[in-house]
């Protein structure tokens, strides 16, 4: 099987009917598969999604387990060559899926790829950052990167010079659509649970990098987001949790390194932040 399809709900089901929808709409001429990890929702009616959508496997927990464990019961039921992460706030275009398997069989280097992102009033979704190493959240910390949103020095953790009209070799893109060679993932593990919600997609691209596999950005693949509807729910418990996956990233990869004084500087800077989060609105977003 070519392809695996892999999307975890919680609370959003008409925006995962909306998705499903899109992805039948748009079928692509090879062998795939969907796969549904319910979250335990209030809003899921599991009968009536399995008689719309009779093909997809879905995977009911009582409770919410979580982003990442959620991504792994898919994974790991996954039979296709390649699994697509896919949130269910997105709905696939015409050809997209085409696009992106042929993006990975033409970068065989690839362990992940992903896609040009869309809102739905047709602007660009940002979504391509560089790992949050301590230098590039200091500078976001220090306004820095507001100060010099095109220097690459200052910026580089949002990366607003970045050119979202070409294919290109990058650190993270965001993993509300993100395709994975299951070749690396049987290589280099799948998503580390510690990291529930943020930054479990971070980190597996750093493996995957670790490892000696490349991540890229394609604009030959479109898909429309409408974003954060899950997290939206809860957003305060969703700011603490940010701060905190940031926090856990860096003890497990950067403790101990060459910019140690940087490292406890931000971890300091990001537990304050928890502590004034209503009066300063510009460090909730850290994902």
């Amino acid at each position: 099987m070519r392809l695996s399809i892999a999307i975890v709900n919680w609370n959003t089901s008409g925006l995962l009917e909306s998705c499903l929808d899109s992805i039948y709409r748009n079928m692509p001429p090879f062998e795939f598969e969907v796969i549904v990890v319910d979250n335990g929702s209030d809003d899921f009616y599991e009968s009536r999604f399995r008689g719309r959508f009779p093909s997809v496997k879905f995977i009911r927990n009582n409770n919410n387990i979580g982003y990442a464990a959620g991504n792994n019961q898919a994974i790991l039921a996954a039979k296709g060559e390649y699994i697509l992460l896919l949130n269910p706030d997105t709905e696939l275009l015409s050809g997209t899926l085409e696009s992106l398997v042929k993006f990975m069989d033409e970068h065989t280097d690839a362990a992940a790829a992903g896609c040009r992102l869309v809102k739905p009033n047709g602007m660009v979704d940002r979504s391509v950052r560089s790992f949050p190493d301590p230098w590039a959240i200091s500078a976001d910390f220090l306004f820095l990167s507001r100060l010099f949103p095109k220097s690459r020095l200052f910026g580089r953790y949002r990366m607003t010079w970045f050119n979202y009209d070409e294919d290109t070799e990058v650190d993270q893109p965001m993993g509300s659509c993100l395709i994975l060679r299951g070749k690396a993932v049987k290589q280099i593990g799948v998503m580390d649970e510690q990291f529930p919600i943020f930054f479990n997609d971070v980190d597996w691209c750093y493996r995957a990098k670790q490892a000696g596999w490349k991540i890229y950005f394609t604009c030959s693949a479109e898909v429309v987001h409408h974003g954060g509807a899950s997290t939206r729910q809860i957003k305060k418990q969703m700011i603490h949790e940010s701060h905190k996956s940031l926090i856990d990233f860096y003890r497990k990869h950067y403790k101990g390194r060459i910019f140690a004084p940087l490292y406890w500087f931000t971890i300091a800077a990001v537990k304050l932040s928890d502590i004034f989060t209503t009066r300063l609105p510009f460090l909730w977003k850290l994902r």
